[in-house]
């Protein structure tokens, strides 16, 4: 089987390993970008997803700053926990930065004899008649803007800011979410003295870095900052591809799927997705089927809904939470910390989150 992987990101690479590792010929095929490294973008991975790459893609655990708890915060409730989720002090999820886990994988790619990378001009279909089927990554590739735009939208009118602080050495362990007044804020430890941080701010329409600054200290109740990384901006909107795939091109990563960050769990879809995928190619060549587009009707029909209520269950989550920041009064915060203390109902949420289902 020959696969062509259209785009060059995190989500295309961690494919191509995927696919190589199962005896899969890819070619990876990019065009020329100058684009910026943005050194500030960190991932979050659920401890299931993570044992799945260890196990069928590549080590990732020297890249890993392991988190066993996260804690939400409201500013209805000021420092009161509103929620907080773990595993018996085990590790629950990790922080990974985007850059260093593309380099691992570029690095280790290059060494495979069954994986080209080519740059070229531009994407055509007649370009992609030779192989078996492509797998399209680039969310802004003509392919996609001719044959992928169909989508369920949805624009949070905000901005999502992400920097990097450094601080005094603490134990940093925990993750921490809080709805403020502006939107969600979230502080995700990479190390002893340094965490990643997502703000996404409603109605405002460009970075204002002082400003930006001074809302992180405000709502900082833990650490002693000592300086901020560069930060970085990106409007926030999510959508879910009403169609997975073009004749042999399937679609992958955010252009089947973009939710809002506040949960971080954008990048783990994409891992689930990849698993559905490896078990059906897996599953074919087991019983001497075709491995041809058969394959991108098969992906749909098994990952298509899970993903638009995985996507549609954050988005409540988003709505809910924007909903209760609005509100004066604490009565609501003071509910859903009721019912985040049943045992049973944290557990459940806590599995959810981990493997995108009961």
């Amino acid at each position: 089987m020959r696969v062509c992987i259209l785009g060059d990101n995190l989500t295309s690479l961690l494919l191509a390993k995927a696919l190589t590792n199962n005896n899969v010929d890819v070619d990876h095929l990019t065009i020329k970008k100058s684009s910026k490294i943005n050194f500030s973008r960190t991932i979050g991975i659920t401890k299931s997803n993570i044992k799945f790459i260890n196990k069928n893609i590549i080590n990732i655990n020297k890249l890993l700053w392991k988190l066993n708890k996260i804690e939400i915060y409201t500013e209805n409730l000021k420092e009161e926990v509103l929620l907080n989720f773990q595993n018996n002090k085990k590790q629950l999820f990790s922080i990974v930065k985007n850059f260093k886990f593309y380099q691992l994988l570029d690095k280790n790619l290059s060494k495979v004899k069954k994986y080209k990378k080519k740059n070229i001009t531009k994407y055509n279909l007649s370009l992609l008649d030779k192989y078996d089927i492509t797998i399209n990554c680039d969310y802004s590739s003509s392919l996609t803007k001719k044959y992928f735009t169909k989508k369920i939208k949805q624009n949070y009118n905000s901005f999502a800011f992400t920097t990097i602080i450094q601080h005094k050495k603490i134990k940093n362990n925990i993750a921490t979410q809080i709805f403020t007044k502006k939107g969600p804020l979230a502080f995700l430890p990479i190390s002893e003295n340094k965490t990643s941080i997502v703000y996404s701010i409603t109605n405002i329409s460009s970075q204002k870095e002082v400003y930006i600054k001074d809302l992180i200290k405000k709502y900082n109740f833990k650490y002693k900052i000592e300086n901020f990384g560069n930060i970085e901006s990106f409007k926030l909107n999510s959508s879910n591809l009403r169609s997975y795939y073009h004749k042999r091109v399937l679609a992958f990563g955010d252009l089947l799927h973009k939710i809002h960050p506040l949960a971080g769990q954008g990048f783990n879809m994409t891992i689930r997705d990849i698993k559905v995928l490896l078990e059906i190619i897996k599953n074919k060549s087991e019983l001497g089927l075709p491995l041809d587009n058969s394959i991108n009707l098969e992906f749909e029909k098994k990952s298509k809904h899970k993903n638009f209520i995985f996507s549609t269950g954050i988005d409540f989550v988003y709505k809910f939470f924007n909903a209760e920041r609005q509100i004066s009064n604490n009565v609501l915060s003071k509910s859903v910390q009721l019912f985040g203390k049943n045992t049973y109902l944290n557990k459940l949420f806590t599995n959810i989150a981990d493997k995108g289902a009961i």
